[in-house]
């Protein structure tokens, strides 16, 4: 990518992918070198800016440095002796779940407080559970189908 092509905007599948690379990731992390994976990874290069503009990144980010610094003084621990490559892989596993269920716990509270927002919000604005729980309309997609005869036929 050239020094001046812009990044694609991130979608919820970008979004994701680097939330699982923050997931995934051990040893020192910062902004600079998270950045160099998402370009290794997405072939896109973006900002700091940017990536911290999305809030489940950049909760992902600051979750994730706080467990790996918990870890750090972990590792000042004495082992009970060398592990086998078995038991070093199930740990990392183990790891990496743990770092997805806490930032996936975090996500869910900050959805379940939006939620109650939007309920008070609507509760105030006069709108019930019955109005609310109405099911969304039917995509009718081939209304939005248009042939240049149709169009033809308007301009007429």
């Amino acid at each position: 990518m050239s020094k001046h092509e812009r990044a694609k905007n991130l979608d919820d599948e970008g979004i994701s992918d680097i939330v699982a690379i923050i997931d995934g990731w051990s040893g020192k992390l910062s902004w600079e070198r998270l950045l160099e994976a998402v370009e290794r990874r997405l072939r896109q290069r973006y900002t700091r800016q940017a990536l911290n503009n999305h809030t489940r990144i950049a909760e992902a980010f600051r979750l994730r440095k706080k467990s790996l610094a918990g870890l750090a003084q972990q590792a000042g621990r004495p082992r009970r002796g060398d592990a086998s490559p078995e038991l070093d892989a199930a740990l990392q596993r183990l790891a990496l779940l743990e770092a997805e269920n806490l930032r996936l716990v975090s996500e869910n509270n900050r959805l379940l407080e939006q939620f109650v927002r939007w309920a008070h919000n609507a509760y105030t604005r006069g709108l019930d559970k019955d109005f609310l729980d109405q099911p969304l309309p039917v995509a009718q997609r081939d209304r939005t189908r248009v042939t240049m005869e149709d169009l033809n036929r308007r301009r007429r």
